[in-house]
């Protein structure tokens, strides 16, 4: 594999920001989702600029160096997957892009992205209640925070898609 320098360099600072990121989320309490969100879409951007394969080597190395570096290990755990849901999604769509035939790729794009939410998401909320809210639930509470987890994906997955077209598009000429 054979990578230039100013890319391995930029991916060094990525990896360095996403760690840094995630120290800060264990800092400021207030802003803990929306660093480890910032942090989790550097392993997208590594994966659209090199490759499925750097980026995953990405998202294992910033996983790594949080465990060793970061003080809450809970929020590298949640690092973890959200950077895994990027690293799925950009896979759905290298698979969906090279689909032929009479499909509806943005549906079924939208699809799989639930899907690999969901497949995350309630099997943790049914498993650790006690962890994550001191408590087990009522059903409608459940329910509803299950409902809350779906508007939060489309906020997340807006929020990375706008990083991704806006503003790492406009870093990008400066950097690479």
């Amino acid at each position: 594999m054979h990578v230039n320098a100013k890319k391995m360099a930029v991916g060094g600072l990525l990896l360095a920001l996403s760690v840094v990121c995630m120290i800060l989320g264990s800092v400021i309490e207030t802003n803990t989702l929306f660093l480890l969100a910032a942090a989790s879409y550097f392993v997208g951007i590594i994966i659209r600029e090199m490759g499925l394969r750097t980026g995953a080597a990405f998202y294992l190395a910033a996983i790594l160096l949080g465990f060793i570096v970061a003080p809450n290990k809970f929020y590298v755990l949640s690092f973890a997957a959200m950077g895994f849901y990027i690293l799925a999604v950009e896979v759905a769509f290298v698979l969906l892009g090279k689909m032929t035939g009479a499909v509806n790729r943005k549906v079924l794009f939208w699809i799989l992205k639930y899907l690999v939410f969901n497949l995350m998401y309630i099997p943790m909320l049914l498993f650790f209640q006690q962890l994550l809210f001191g408590k087990s639930l009522p059903g409608i509470w459940l329910i509803g925070v299950i409902a809350a987890g779906q508007l939060g994906l489309w906020i997340y997955d807006r929020a990375y898609e706008y990083v991704q077209a806006h503003l790492w598009g406009k870093m990008r000429g400066r950097l690479l």
